[in-house]
């Protein structure tokens, strides 16, 4: 079923859900039935075990999606555990895209013809200092050309360092109007805590769609929640020599919210929506901000020893991209089937 299709069952599977009418169950490997199923509603082929069997179909023994298969695994309670070493060298990527983040989260710096886009800003500002701010310097970029930090959820992780970057830079900070609600409601980390950094300062908000320009270089954002309410996934020019490239950046990626089927249904939907404007603008290059979804450090090693005219190793092409999306979907769906399963054995 293509990932248009399976959408259209999954906006009529949340309607059967709040009718209360339920899902039917198929064998794995069976393919849906065709027609109406009583009630009206298109038949679902919509159980834990064939949606994991799916994504793993589609991803074969292919590494790139080894990350997107991972979510179709249950939800591990607890945080996770700390890495022993969580610093990483920054890296040029494409002649406009950097890697300046760590093992544990990904940060990317897109320079443009009047200055840097960072985005994200790691979990406190002395990872930002280290990172970010060092990194720039390292690879020879000037941190004071950053314009722009664009904190892609409203989680710790990627808003920590923001304010350091905002009052040490002079750089303006973007996400989306939903998330800096979010954040306007938590409560700022004990002074104690130092590896969370202190709540940003609203910036500039954006909503659904919006862009983001800066000399020669234009970003598109795009809303594509549950993993926060306002959660922004982002289209991404990318520069090879005379090649040109799109990379398509995932803004909220683990299941981490609230557990309920309708979460699990905006994710496979949100999905949906962001794999179409990525087929659109022809995205070939599939990027992350946590570096286990998207393979970031065994591709920046094989950028090491690239021939020249060979291939980037960041550049999986349009194909790949739609098919990470489709194991997302089918992830999402197993998640949401797991969580009716549980409910019904209580």
């Amino acid at each position: 079923m293509s990932v248009a299709g399976r959408t259209r069952t999954l906006l009529l599977a949340s309607a059967a859900l709040a009718a209360g009418t339920g899902f039917a169950s198929y064998a794995i490997g069976a393919p849906p039935p065709a027609g109406p199923r009583a009630g009206g509603f298109l038949a679902v082929y919509d159980t834990v075990d064939a949606h994991v069997a799916a994504a793993k179909r589609i991803a074969g023994t292919d590494v790139n999606f080894k990350g997107a298969v991972g979510l179709c695994e249950p939800r591990q309670a607890g945080p996770a555990a700390p890495l022993v070493k969580n610093t990483a060298d920054p890296a040029k990527i494409f002649d406009n895209l950097y890697f300046i983040g760590i093992p544990s989260v990904s940060a990317w710096a897109v320079t443009t013809s009047a200055g840097i886009i960072v985005i994200d800003s790691l979990d406190n500002p002395r990872e930002s200092e280290a990172f970010i701010e060092g990194g720039l310097r390292k690879l020879g970029l000037d941190p004071m050309q950053v314009k722009y930090v664009i904190i892609t959820h409203a989680h710790n992780d990627h808003f920590g360092g923001a304010q350091y970057l905002a009052d040490k830079l002079h750089a303006q900070l973007v996400m989306s109007e939903t998330d800096w609600g979010v954040i306007e409601k938590m409560q700022p980390p004990p002074a104690t805590n130092t590896n969370r950094g202190p709540l940003p300062k609203r910036g500039r908000a954006v909503k659904d769609g919006d862009k983001l320009t800066l000399g020669d270089t234009t970003i598109e954002m795009y809303q594509t929640p549950p993993h926060t309410p306002g959660a922004i996934s982002l289209i991404i020019p990318l520069k090879d020599g005379n090649q040109r490239h799109v990379g398509a950046l995932w803004g909220g990626i683990g299941f981490n919210f609230p557990q309920n089927a309708e979460n699990y249904t905006t994710y496979a939907n949100s999905v949906q929506k962001f794999s179409v404007v990525a087929k659109t603008k022809n995205v070939d290059v599939p990027m992350a901000n946590h570096s286990n979804f998207d393979n970031a450090f065994a591709k920046m090693q094989a950028l090491k020893t690239r021939a020249a005219g060979a291939r980037h190793p960041f550049v999986l092409g349009q194909d790949v991209q739609q098919k990470i999306f489709e194991i997302q979907q089918e992830c999402a769906m197993a998640g949401r089937a797991r969580l009716r399963t549980a409910s019904a054995s209580k």
